[in-house]
């Protein structure tokens, strides 16, 4: 360890950070890191949820005002195309329609997938939330272990001075304090980020849900829409109705 035992009267921040022993810049630097990392994941989260919730609002809006899926037309946010592509695969594998246990099960495997592809775009959007997380619940302990062994290191270097002043170990306690500080400047706002995050994040997965209410209401209208039709105009058995004509309004 290095001996701390010179009286100082630098007490700025440059002053300070000079007079800290390697172990207390490494744990500096480290704490510096975290804080730009997390500064770094809100700023680009920020405009991505942002840009994700405002695009996928407008496909909600236009699914609830479409009355068959083939009306809709394509959507412009990536995840309400998500949502809408794993329905349009459901449909060009469906079977008959006119029967009913092909209309049930189209129906419900389109929920299935509508659920799966939720759950993916959420696990997407969460992406680099640990990181800030992380830096949140750890950055107070890793700076309290840089502030310890200052101390340390202070007390070491009275010991081998043989000094009683206070004035000997004042500025080594100060300088191993800026951790402590760091610390906390590196983890309150990574916890108010991170719990910004959990709330937007909660009313894109609403968004989501919406999105799928929508575009499952719509797959029912049109099988429902096509069963009548096939009642009205009595078509035989043996003539299939394709799941590709019924998101056309057959």
């Amino acid at each position: 360890m290095a001996t701390v035992l010179q009286s100082t009267s630098n007490f700025t921040l440059l002053g300070m950070l000079a007079g800290t022993d390697l172990v207390v810049k490494a744990v500096l630097a480290l704490l510096v890191l975290a804080s730009l990392a997390t500064w770094t994941v809100w700023i680009a989260k920020l405009r991505e949820l942002r840009r994700a919730r405002r695009s996928l609002q407008r496909d909600v809006q236009l699914l609830e005002q479409g009355y068959s899926l083939e009306s809709v037309g394509p959507l412009a946010s990536d995840a309400g195309a998500a949502l809408a592509a794993g329905v349009s695969a459901e449909v060009a594998r469906a079977g008959d329609l006119r029967v009913k246990a092909c209309a049930d099960g189209l129906k419900e495997r389109c929920t299935v997938r509508l659920l799966s592809t939720e759950t993916e775009l959420a696990r997407r959007m969460t992406r680099g939330i640990n990181l800030v997380a992380s830096v949140g619940s750890t950055a107070p302990f890793v700076g309290l272990f840089g502030t310890v062994w200052g101390i340390i290191d202070s007390f070491v270097g009275i010991s081998r001075s043989q000094a009683t002043n206070l004035v000997v170990v004042a500025p080594g306690i100060a300088e191993a304090l800026l951790t402590t500080a760091m610390g906390l400047a590196a983890a309150v706002p990574a916890v108010l980020i991170y719990n910004g995050f959990t709330r937007s994040i909660t009313g894109y997965r609403a968004q989501l849900a919406d999105a799928s209410h929508a575009l499952a209401a719509l797959i029912s209208l049109d099988v429902e829409r096509a069963q009548l039709s096939v009642e009205r105009t009595l078509a035989p058995a043996k003539d299939r109705v394709p799941a590709e004509d019924v998101v056309r309004g057959l």
